[in-house]
């Protein structure tokens, strides 16, 4: 007798997933292929920022892929300049490179900075990074990135990223040396479970690498596209970065990224920096729409007052349940469990219709939709609290 094969079996297993197929998603709800629906806390993990199918992201992806959808990166493209011109105004940087994922722009900036060390720097290529940082998962990334549990994967490392604690400037002066290109962080943590560095920090650091002659690089791909309330979390800090990497939400939940750096920086030569799907009509035209709609009057004003909300909700529940505090910045929140009860909730709350993101197992992670409503949060909320009761601790 033949053992039946799973529907899954022809995906390679790669992360412990429920036995759920989403079908279909609009706004801050997805719909398996049962039609049961889901109320998505998660959002692709801050990528789907205006929620799921929005509309100006179906009319971009509609119109041009009817004019254009890749005449590849030998030649400019309209919407590439477009979007180009438009990231560089906002963030106050001058040049930008387009990519396909956070980890692939994250990838390009090491590259930059290690361009930027050999041609100004005497051959300087380490960037001090940070302890529990994520930068994503190709090699470098990986190296670049202080998660324990990668810390003897894949070996050998790509060598040259010492790391420090987050929030510890002295660690950070002591590690700079005549090696050192750049110093390379998350505004806020988000694998390590939403942990801000800071202002004070932010500012302090851009102090200490304008003395010492290095590189600031922000990696916003969670923080950036108003996911923090505002456009770009170093904002809040009242400094600018030398390099800056964005994603996730920059698309909207197409595969954009994009590598920003001040003109000085941009070193790269014909032939080291590249890609064959990078900054098409495509995805460069989602890029302009996700970014007009973060940028019109009042959208971030409404983004911050639905996370002072959803921080007010979470306080309460935290409050009844026994749970610590709340962390974070604007619609990118979490919630110290005090326990390691996270992936009990989180299973919990699938069956409920809740989707919810334990990135540690004491730690709830939310990254709603940036247009979720004020009903939907407090539907959020309630569902929560019933989830809790019933996983107890």
């Amino acid at each position: 007798m033949s053992i039946p094969q799973s529907p899954f079996a022809a995906l390679m297993d790669i992360a412990p997933r429920p036995p759920v197929v989403f079908a279909d998603g609009q706004g801050s709800w997805l719909y398996d292929t049962q039609g049961k629906r889901y109320l998505d806390l998660v959002q692709g993990w801050a990528v789907t920022c205006l929620g799921h199918s929005p509309a100006p992201v179906v009319k971009a992806l509609t119109e041009q892929a009817a004019r254009l959808i890749n005449c590849s990166p030998a030649y400019h493209n309209e919407q590439a300049v477009k979007l180009a011109q438009a990231l560089t105004r906002a963030s106050g940087l001058d040049q930008a490179f387009f990519a396909n994922s956070g980890a692939e722009a994250n990838e390009g900036a090491i590259k930059l900075a290690r361009k930027w060390g050999e041609k100004h720097r005497g051959g300087a290529y380490e960037i001090v990074t940070t302890v529990n940082g994520f930068h994503g998962r190709t090699l470098a990334t990986m190296s670049a990135s202080g998660k324990p549990a990668w810390k003897t994967l894949f070996e050998p490392k790509v060598p040259g990223f010492p790391k420090v604690p987050l929030g510890d400037i002295a660690a950070v002066e002591g590690a700079i040396t005549d090696r050192t290109v750049a110093v390379m962080l998350e505004p806020i943590q988000g694998e390590a479970g939403v942990i801000p560095a800071g202002i004070e920090y932010l500012k302090a650091l851009r102090e200490l690498t304008e003395k010492r002659g290095i590189l600031l690089i922000l990696d916003e791909i969670q923080t950036g596209m108003g996911r923090t309330g505002s456009l770009f979390a170093f904002e809040q800090a009242g400094i600018r970065p030398d390099v800056m990497t964005l994603g996730k939400g920059l698309g909207g939940g197409v595969p954009l990224a994009a590598l920003l750096a001040r003109r000085e920086v941009c070193c790269f030569e014909y032939g080291d920096q590249g890609g064959t799907f990078n900054g098409n009509p495509l995805m460069c035209a989602v890029g302009s729409a996700v970014l007009a709609e973060i940028t019109a009057p009042g959208f971030l004003d409404r983004v911050q007052a639905a996370g002072a909300r959803l921080w007010k909700g979470l306080e309460t529940l935290a409050v009844r349940h026994g749970y610590g505090a709340v962390r974070g910045q604007g619609l990118l929140l979490a919630l110290d469990l005090k326990k390691p009860v996270g992936p009990a909730i989180v299973e919990q709350a699938l069956a409920d219709g809740l989707l919810l993101n334990a990135p540690r197992p004491d730690t709830l992670r939310f990254m709603p939709a940036l247009t979720i409503s004020d009903t939907e949060i407090a539907q959020a909320m309630t569902m929560l609290d019933g989830v809790c009761g019933k996983v107890g601790g």
